[in-house]
């Protein structure tokens, strides 16, 4: 598995489309920028096929220090869930035969 940063995607985006390194990499920057605009106004974020970002809050809880075994008390913070859409399921599924809906991928029963 591969490390692809921003700065990869902008030298890929900017050889298939023939667009200036710089204006790729602002527009790039301009798109990340709004989703975490949107993520932090409270917004859900819809991309067909490709998935959904949603913020979700995580409620205040106690937690224990492993090293001491003091309890402490954790804030209430906000995550981002992500759920990957229709296409980007298939393309993440390795290649290899269907299996069938009759038998839910399990072998056939021998008498």
């Amino acid at each position: 598995m591969n490390t692809i940063t921003k700065r990869d995607l902008v030298q890929r985006i900017s050889e298939t489309t023939g667009v200036q390194q710089q204006k790729a990499k602002e527009v790039i920057q301009h798109f990340l920028d709004a989703i975490i605009q949107e993520l932090s106004d409270g917004n859900r974020l819809e991309f067909r096929d490709f998935g959904v970002f949603e913020p979700k809050s995580k409620a205040a809880r106690m937690a224990r220090n492993p090293r001491t075994g003091d309890r402490i008390a954790v804030p209430e913070k906000v995550t981002v869930k992500f759920k990957s859409g229709r296409m980007m399921k298939e393309r993440l599924q390795p290649e290899g035969p269907e299996l069938s809906q009759e038998t839910n991928g399990l072998p056939p029963m021998t008498p």
